[in-house]
């Protein structure tokens, strides 16, 4: 897992480079990155307006950043070259453990759901209709599966649904292909992918850009909730810029005109946030690790039992924390 990180973060400093090179000029201009999850000609139209009010309301010169993958706006932010983002659990662990990121916000459901929902979907005239029946016939299919660096997409299914079964979704299909969740979504409807990740975020975002293409898929699994997105900014930002940004977040949303903006992202106001919000995410990445380790034929045993034991260490240390904040929120709640 680690070694294949690398390897997409290496390829990703030359994307990172061209793409988000020329962008940042002086401290006073932010530029915000958005990952691709459908064209970004949609996503600009969908992102321009909250980032013309932020920019109003903050001062801040704001300028648009879209990334065909998560590698390359936490490659960009490592750089400095991307100030804010919007990323997914997954890629935000990775941009606060390797670019210096630092969670201080959290988006939320227009209709209030306390997060999302990773999905594997098929075609609604499939025979496969459960994982049992994906595993079951596997060499039969083609499987589209998330970006590396993809919460929903990649790394939930991957333990809940692969690790637990002991099963490599690389070389358990006929076929693997990794790619964004609309084109994963797009080729199951076409027949060209038998079997695919998806997330709910994106199932509602598509059932109003592409009804048509919705009405012809179905869901084959569901997974346990996901925290909402995280907002990510560089840790290394000025103090009074973060200030700005901070208060921006925490009251975007009190006006009617706010409201409507937000309804066309499909998100309600932003929440506060921190890095804590990822210690799930650490857990379910230390399990998959784990469950791999144990499952190994080419680990001798004395290697096995260093590294499970460090990873046990790692999640008695997750916990800790984890009963730390149930702690303070009961003593919040008394």
């Amino acid at each position: 897992m680690l070694n294949r990180i690398g390897r997409v973060f290496a390829s990703a400093a030359l994307l990172a480079s061209c793409c988000l090179g020329n962008a940042q000029a002086d401290d006073k201009v932010i530029n915000f990155g958005i990952m691709s999850t459908e064209s970004s000609q949609n996503l600009k139209s969908i992102w321009q307006p909250f980032l013309d009010d932020l920019s109003k309301k903050t001062g801040l010169t704001v300028k648009a950043t879209f990334a065909s993958d998560y590698a390359g706006l936490i490659q960009g932010m490592r750089f400095n070259k991307v100030d804010v983002a919007w990323l997914g659990n997954k890629a935000a662990m990775e941009a606060v453990d390797r670019s210096g990121g630092e969670i201080f916000a959290q988006t939320a459901a227009a209709n209030g759901a306390p997060g999302y929902w990773s999905l594997i979907i098929a075609r609604k005239d499939s025979p496969i209709n459960s994982v049992a029946d994906m595993l079951k016939h596997a060499k039969e299919l083609t499987f589209g599966n998330g970006d590396p660096n993809s919460t929903s997409g990649y790394l939930v299914p991957g333990y809940y649904v692969f690790a637990q079964n002991h099963v490599d979704a690389a070389t358990a299909f006929k076929r693997t292909l990794n790619s964004s969740h609309e084109v994963n979504a797009l080729s199951v409807a076409k027949g060209q992918l038998d079997v695919a990740t998806f997330n709910t975020e994106s199932w509602d975002r598509l059932a109003v850009t592409q009804p048509d293409k919705v009405a012809l898929l179905k869901v084959i699994w569901k997974s346990p909730v996901i925290p909402a997105d995280p907002m990510v900014w560089r840790a290394s930002l000025p103090d009074d810029e973060k200030t700005k940004i901070r208060e921006f977040f925490a009251s975007y949303g009190d006006t009617d005109a706010e409201k409507a903006v937000l309804k066309n992202m499909q998100m309600g106001k932003f929440l506060k946030s921190s890095n804590d919000q990822l210690l799930t995410i650490r857990q379910l990445e230390l399990f998959k690790q784990k469950t791999e380790i144990t499952a190994s034929t080419t680990l001798d045993a004395s290697e096995k039992t260093s590294r499970l034991n460090e990873i046990d260490a790692g999640l008695a240390k997750l916990q800790e924390r984890l009963s730390e904040l149930e702690k303070q929120g009961n003593a919040k709640a008394g």
